[in-house]
């Protein structure tokens, strides 16, 4: 996310507690950027730094969405990856 690089395992697990957050309850959805993670003990501690940040709801929703379906392939699914012909 910009000049920011996370493990692909720490975004995968991002997403994964932003989902729960969403799911609470299914009447009133949570927006990702009103929701934050950063109180979340199971944060991956290379997000941490994030949390200091005013962008970070930003940020969050970014890199969360960058990977919508965990199914795909991991090197081409997104566009800022490389190595895919």
């Amino acid at each position: 996310d910009g000049d920011l690089k996370f493990s692909l395992e720490s975004v995968k697990k991002l997403k994964e507690l932003m989902d729960e957050k969403r799911q609470i309850n299914p009447r009133m959805l949570v927006s990702v950027s009103g929701s934050s993670p950063c109180s979340d003990k199971d944060l991956p501690e290379e997000l941490l730094p994030v949390c200091k940040r005013e962008d970070a709801p930003k940020i969050f929703e970014r890199l969360s969405s960058a990977i919508q379906d965990t199914d795909l392939c991991e090197i081409c699914a997104n566009a800022a990856c490389a190595g895919c012909f």
